[in-house]
């Protein structure tokens, strides 16, 4: 007889949760959802998910705030995210450094992408360009390994930081080129950009938003873009995979939640977010930054990312890359 005053209690108990889950679902979004964005004011991460948040507020009917935090190469951003109440009122940007980069060249990492977040889909993609300085006497990428294999060890190349997708993309051009160039972390790429106008690094992978403007004032030559396939929206130039083939960097950006948000409001989330990317505000937006837009299922996005990393952390062993150290 307890036993079965017990079951019935814990079975009543289990309906109550249902209940209230369904209740929360149904009503869902009752308060502001927190867009976390790890990263630095004025990023890339930062002024996409600005106009992102502006389109899903106007679809929720609901407050979405942007909340950047900076810090430990964005790492402080995704402990905040890993840490928040799975309820559906935090999002995440999800970068290619902190979703593959990171995780593949670096062991000890304070989260895990996998367990700690479950994934909704990229927000857009972008190729980066390569730059070189202008008084360098380069014109082409294969002028560029020419430069490098006469003088081993003496070029200097900039990033963002260890892992970011500019160290990636060095290291990457060591490999397939065979050459031999140094790595030269900054705080940010604005700074190394500085320093390539200025002499004192002689190659760079960066956004083209940000090296248009200077190529065009004849501060530093763009030679190619990174992806494996031209750039749409700069079709004029070369890959560098045209050169040495196998080259393939891009940086992307998604959104994922924290892991166990209830599968009903993930679902609500992704059907909201798949909604603004495909907005012609969006889209329009996303592509004057000289980027385009992704939106894709979970499960698509989440094979992307194992893939990414596999293919990171492959490229880490080549290059001897070690982030713990």
């Amino acid at each position: 007889m307890k036993l079965q005053r017990l079951s019935r209690r814990c079975l009543a108990f289990s309906f109550a949760v249902i209940a209230q889950c369904a209740f929360a679902a149904d009503h869902y979004p009752s308060r502001p959802i927190r867009f976390l964005v790890p990263g630095a004011t004025g990023s890339s991460q930062d002024v996409l998910s600005r106009i992102v948040a502006n389109k899903l507020s106007q679809q929720l009917n609901q407050q979405v705030v942007v909340d950047v935090r900076a810090g430990a190469s964005g790492v402080i951003g995704i402990e905040l995210g890993k840490a928040a109440a799975p309820d559906g009122y935090t999002i995440v940007v999800a970068t290619s450094t902190l979703f593959a980069s990171l995780p593949a060249l670096k062991v000890k990492l304070s989260y895990d992408p996998d367990r700690d977040f479950s994934p909704l889909s990229r927000m857009a993609m972008v190729s980066n360009v390569m730059t070189v300085n202008a008084g360098l006497g380069v014109e082409t990428v294969a002028d560029l390994v020419k430069l490098a294999k006469s003088k081993p060890g003496q070029l200097n190349y900039g990033s963002a930081g260890n892992g970011s997708p500019a160290h990636v993309a060095g290291a990457m051009f060591d490999l397939l080129a065979q050459v031999k160039t140094n790595h030269i972390p900054y705080k940010g790429a604005a700074q190394a950009l500085t320093d390539v106008i200025g002499g004192q690094l002689q190659y760079l992978v960066t956004s083209p938003v940000v090296a248009m403007p200077h190529a065009k004032g004849g501060r530093i030559k763009v030679l190619a873009t990174t992806g494996a396939k031209r750039d749409p929206l700069i079709p004029e130039l070369p890959t560098v995979a045209d050169t040495l083939p196998g080259y393939d960097i891009t940086q992307w950006w998604g959104v994922v939640v924290p892991a166990k948000t209830p599968a009903t409001i993930a679902a609500r989330l992704h059907g909201e977010l798949i909604k603004a990317l495909q907005s012609p505000e969006v889209r329009d937006f996303v592509a004057r930054q000289g980027a385009s837009v992704q939106p894709e299922s979970p499960g698509e996005f989440a094979a992307f990312m194992r893939v990414e990393r596999a293919r990171i952390a492959n490229l880490g062993k080549q290059a001897n890359i070690r982030l713990d150290d």
